[in-house]
């Protein structure tokens, strides 16, 4: 669509069919975006006015979050200017909210973990929110050097409206685990772009865990700087009534030779509950010899929640070693809990262990043992609050 014609078009009610996610427009420039509607392809599933004007310039800064942050000693943690050069290495704003919040913030925190250092303990920074009815930008950065392995764990928590860029920068043969985790309080929005780039041989896990919070969305971007890489991306969401989760991810395969690994897991309770889950693989001619393939899987616990669920491959070259993509979402499996019965555990029970079962194969992901019995007990409560 000729661009003189897009506004023409979202006047009259049209959503804008998507283009190559290869050419999606990058910009630090806020307007360089036009303000979103909701009727573009990337905007078409989120309900705008609960976004508070993060998406329009009207959400103007009115507060700060906090990071407290406990590290093993070899971790080297600087509170920098916005002027700091390491900044924006990772990846580009890719929508206007993500702009605004690199236009809006103050002072980034940036986490290096040193060349060829074995952290000794996860890495936990805790990003409290600005408070209710405040709105705050932010940016991080986690830079992991040659030869390094570390586990970053990010605790999103509080009240508030909170836009922020996230990036991590893993070097050549690094090997990092991130766990970002959302449990806010019921009235909190959060929009985060995520940036990942990977250097040669880089391994990196990257875990989105969705819990609380009014309206969360989450866009991480994975890139290869160089051969090698390999990024697992998993996450875990729970929504419960009139929550609005949506987690949108893209994989750029534009080099040979690298992996790419993407499992989703979500539920729904309650009337009202939204959960979107958008996972985009790119293949681009020069990337031969790219392995990849995404799942996204739906639990439906109760009527009145929705699913929404879109995996897109997109292929420009036919040297690879393998690419696919799944998705699904039900209700309760019949067959199971009728097994489970038939052995004499009772029909409640009998459902909370197929939720379980249904999230078994994220958790065991998680090599964090204070996130995961966190998580766990997360689960409980939401399984308990619907009488599952």
């Amino acid at each position: 669509m000729a661009d003189n014609n897009v506004a023409e078009a979202l006047r009259e009610g049209a959503v804008i069919p998507a283009a190559s996610r290869g050419e999606r427009f990058t910009s630090y420039d806020v307007e360089a975006f036009e303000a979103p509607r909701g009727r573009e392809e990337n905007w078409r599933f989120t309900p705008m006015k609960r976004l508070r004007g993060l998406h329009d310039g009207s959400a103007a800064k009115s507060g700060e979050v906090t990071v407290a942050i406990e590290a093993a000693d070899e971790l080297v943690i600087e509170t920098v200017g916005r002027e700091d050069s390491r900044l924006g290495a990772a990846g580009v704003p890719s929508d206007r909210i993500a702009a605004q919040a690199y236009s809006a913030f103050d002072k980034a925190t940036i986490v290096t973990v040193p060349k060829e250092i074995s952290a000794a303990k996860p890495a936990v920074l805790r990003i409290s929110g600005p408070g209710e009815g405040k709105v705050a930008y932010g940016h991080l950065q986690v830079r992991a050097e040659a030869f390094s392995k570390a586990t970053i764990v990010l605790d999103h928590v509080g009240s508030g409206t909170y836009a922020d860029n996230v990036e991590f920068v893993i070097g050549d043969s690094a090997n990092i685990t991130v766990v970002s985790v959302q449990d806010w309080a019921d009235d909190a929005v959060h929009v985060s772009e995520q940036h990942l780039n990977l250097g040669r041989d880089a391994k990196l896990k990257h875990i989105v865990i969705t819990l609380g919070g009014d309206l969360v969305r989450v866009s991480p971007t994975a890139t290869f700087a160089d051969r090698g890489g390999d990024v697992e991306m998993l996450g875990l969401y729970f929504a419960d009534a009139g929550q609005h989760q949506e987690h949108r991810l893209f994989v750029d395969h534009a080099v040979p030779n690298c992996k790419s690994r993407v499992m989703y897991k979500g539920a729904l309770q309650g009337d009202g509950a939204h959960t979107v889950w958008v996972g985009d693989v790119l293949i681009r001619a020069a990337a031969e010899a790219t392995d990849t393939y995404e799942l996204n899987r739906n639990l439906v616990l109760t009527p009145g929640a929705r699913a929404d669920s879109i995996p897109n491959l997109e292929i420009e070259t036919g040297e690879i070693e393998g690419a696919g993509h799944a998705s699904a979402t039900g209700r309760f499996d019949d067959e199971q809990l009728f097994y489970l019965q038939s052995r004499g555990i009772g029909e409640d029970a009998a459902r909370r262990l197929v939720v379980r079962g249904f999230f078994h194969e994220i958790l065991v992901k998680i090599d964090v043992p204070e996130v995961r019995e966190r998580l766990e007990a997360a689960i409980e409560a939401e399984l308990e609050a619907v009488g599952v």
